[in-house]
């Protein structure tokens, strides 16, 4: 049964093909909607011809200070399962001027404010793959014009190609004025035979052998890659997000999430380090992989983290007679 149609309430004013299943949209509502935090997300939603009104969350990429004249949007096109929700094979069909609906709540707590806090003097590391990139530039362009510099943040960011970084040149200028690399964009794919850059999933390069590099470019220093000096925020699919975390457990992050605190053990006194936005539902750790479980408590161990395996809770005695 086809949904509800959606009533359109704004206006896509600008289209930029990245590639041709990358883009950065800008929508202007009817009515401009009010400020929002960077990190956070709206709602668009266009209609479909057999399934009716389709909608989809998308974090806003542009900084407040945008909002009166737009949201700015970094999308990518879902091939697969491209049954699910076609909202993305839509808008890659759109142009400029074309109506679509854009609810006019903002939402979402993946922001300064509601994890570490928005006075954190730690150094802000932005972990992002593909599109999740999108809460992390809201970030710091919003710095940027406040300020004019983008100091307390550092970005890495993954992609398939080196032409998929999308806001690279932008971030680049912004970012990398000093002698530290505060934006570092990584490829699995390195296509071109000019790419000097890093190479391998974003992920990778928080494993023993290669973080030591990364916290040298990042101007850290030798083994000042810890929770003392920074906080981790990471965006994006569920592999880069587990890897990051498992790999930063051995420098004695801790997420902020309840279920990974409750998984591994991990002393309620002890504050976390590390967040993440999910762009999929996968589970982050599997909660029936013991071995991972336990390698993840070792890790913690290491640095001095009383986490502890649950117990789990014995289940309840029969009643006689019962």
């Amino acid at each position: 049964m086809a949904s509800k149609p959606v009533e359109h309430n704004a206006t896509i004013t600008h289209i930029q093909k990245i590639t041709p299943t990358l883009a950065i949209l800008r929508v202007k509502g009817d009515t401009p909607t009010g400020t929002f935090i960077p990190g956070q997300y709206a709602i668009l939603g266009l209609n479909h011809p057999e399934k009716g009104g389709v909608m989809r969350a998308y974090s806003i990429a542009s900084a407040p200070h945008k909002h009166a004249e737009f949201l700015e949007f970094y999308i990518r096109y879902v091939q697969d399962p491209a049954s699910d929700n076609p909202l993305t094979h839509l808008l890659f069909q759109a142009n400029e001027g074309d109506r679509v609906l854009m609810r006019p709540k903002i939402q979402g707590h993946f922001t300064e404010e509601r994890t570490m806090g928005a006075s954190d003097p730690r150094l802000k590391i932005l972990v992002a793959s593909g599109t999740g990139l999108a809460p992390f530039t809201s970030m710091v362009f919003e710095k940027f014009h406040n300020t004019g510099n983008a100091d307390g943040y550092a970005i890495i960011h993954g992609a398939s190609y080196d032409y998929d970084l999308g806001y690279r040149e932008r971030l680049d200028d912004i970012m990398n004025r000093g002698a530290a690399k505060r934006y570092i964009g990584t490829v699995s794919r390195p296509k071109h035979l000019d790419w000097t850059g890093y190479t391998g999933r974003v992920e990778s390069h928080f494993e023993p052998g290669k973080i030591e590099k990364l916290e040298q470019d990042l101007g850290l220093g030798e083994g000042g890659f810890n929770p003392q000096n920074c906080t981790i925020m990471i965006c994006g699919l569920q592999g880069t997000i587990q890897n990051t975390i498992t790999n930063l457990l051995y420098r004695g992050f801790v997420p902020g999430d309840r279920k990974l605190h409750r998984m591994f053990g991990i002393p309620e006194d002890v504050k976390p380090s590390l967040y993440y936005e999910q762009y999929d539902t996968t589970p982050i750790i599997d909660p029936k992989n013991e071995a991972l479980i336990e390698d993840c408590i070792s890790r913690l161990n290491k640095c001095g983290i009383a986490a502890v395996k649950p117990i789990p809770e014995a289940a309840p005695a029969a009643v006689a007679g019962a």
